[in-house]
């Protein structure tokens, strides 16, 4: 006796409007199944992309970081007072004989007396090769270790200055490079004390619900409603002049980070309400698991993927604050050096109209929100179970 198809099994429908849509749930379900959610978030993440370039070009960049003194072909305080003021020197790859080693033309130099100016020449006769992998100026790595390595050095009796000099005479691609560290560490101090305040207060929040929630939702509302660049300069300005540069680089990422949180408190919040009701936490309630063992072993487990997606997108909001406190003279300032830092030297309209390659600075700026952006929003797309294929 032939036995009745199993409803569970969607293989017996013969409805033709149904059956091709069970047959494509079939498919994604062998497709997918059986794979951990982070697995799954990475197999979404890899389809933008666009947030894939962005986060190569991150790890790149916070390679530089790492590696600055060893990047860079000058030092912070490298100076040479011959060379103030200078502007940036070509590259040249291509020579009479065809693809040559890369090179750069000496520059030569008078001083304008009608104009009050030096002027620079290339000396188009001549070629000064660059050296790479090479000994050059020394450097105490990370303040720990004297070096001398470098990835790129001046010619041998020459300068090498690809975005020019400032008005000491100090190489501004050298600085722009030792600069980041300071930047994007900020970023990312910043958010780590931003984000274990959200995760506390939010998770509270979505949690607990009721009183407690209404409470803690009212006090994120008086924080979201102070203007935030004012309340930045006010706290920043509050900062002692006698303090050390490192002092007022961890008080500005104090700053930055005490006043990011609210809005992630809400974010995880919001998600927590969702997740609280779901059947794996009642699951865990009656059988007797305390609320601390359910948010860490269960709600935060689940919130991974989002967090990231929000951190990310708010590292760009901290970077840019820094910048601009330091480029209004409340941040950081010298000789501490960060993107801020240098463009406080190129706030000057005089000094922008006659050495315009100062603000390259800014260059690095608008490319690392840029980048944090596109790569949070392939991470948030991503975390969203719901978003369709």
């Amino acid at each position: 006796m032939t036995s009745a198809p199993d409803p569970r099994s969607h293989w017996w429908s013969t409805d033709p409007e149904v059956a091709p849509c069970l047959a494509e749930d079939s498919a994604e379900a062998r497709r997918y199944g059986g794979l951990s959610q982070g697995t799954l978030f990475w197999s979404r993440f890899r389809k933008n992309r666009l947030a894939v370039l962005s986060m190569v070009f991150l790890g790149l960049l916070y390679l530089v970081v790492a590696f600055a003194e060893i990047v860079a072909p000058y030092g912070t305080g490298d100076r040479n007072s011959r060379e103030i003021h200078m502007p940036p020197q070509a590259i040249h790859l291509l020579g009479p004989e065809g693809l040559t080693t890369p090179y750069v033309h000496p520059t030569l130099y008078h001083l304008d007396k009608d104009n009050l100016r030096r002027v620079y020449t290339p000396d188009t006769e001549r070629r000064q090769p660059l050296r790479f992998f090479c000994l050059g100026a020394s450097y105490t790595f990370w303040g720990l270790f004297p070096g001398r390595f470098h990835l790129v050095c001046p010619p041998d009796g020459g300068s090498f200055h690809p975005l020019g000099t400032d008005r000491l005479g100090r190489d501004v691609l050298s600085r722009i490079i030792h600069g980041a560290r300071v930047s994007l560490t900020v970023g990312l101090l910043g958010i780590t004390l931003s984000m274990t305040l959200g995760m506390a207060i939010g998770g509270v929040a979505g949690y607990k619900g009721g009183l407690v929630d209404l409470l803690i939702q009212r006090v994120i509302e008086l924080f979201r409603c102070l203007p935030e660049l004012p309340l930045w300069m006010a706290l920043s300005a509050a900062l002692p002049v006698t303090w050390s540069p490192i002092a007022v680089y961890f008080g500005i990422t104090l700053i930055l980070g005490l006043l990011d949180w609210p809005g992630l408190a809400r974010s995880i919040r919001g998600k927590l309400l969702s997740l609280r009701e779901e059947e794996f936490v009642l699951a865990s309630r009656m059988m007797g698991a305390s609320s601390g063992r359910i948010i860490r072993h269960h709600l935060l487990p689940a919130l991974t993927s989002h967090l990231i997606a929000s951190a990310t997108l708010s590292i760009p909001g901290m970077i840019l604050g820094e910048t601009a406190l330091s480029f209004i003279g409340l941040g950081l300032r010298p000789p501490v050096t960060s993107w801020g830092v240098l463009l406080n030297e190129a706030g000057n309209l005089n000094a922008v109209l006659l050495h315009p390659w100062l603000l390259a600075p800014v260059l690095p700026v608008i490319l690392t929100v840029l980048t944090f952006n596109f790569m949070g929003d392939g991470l948030r797309d991503a975390a969203d179970p719901y978003m369709d294929d």
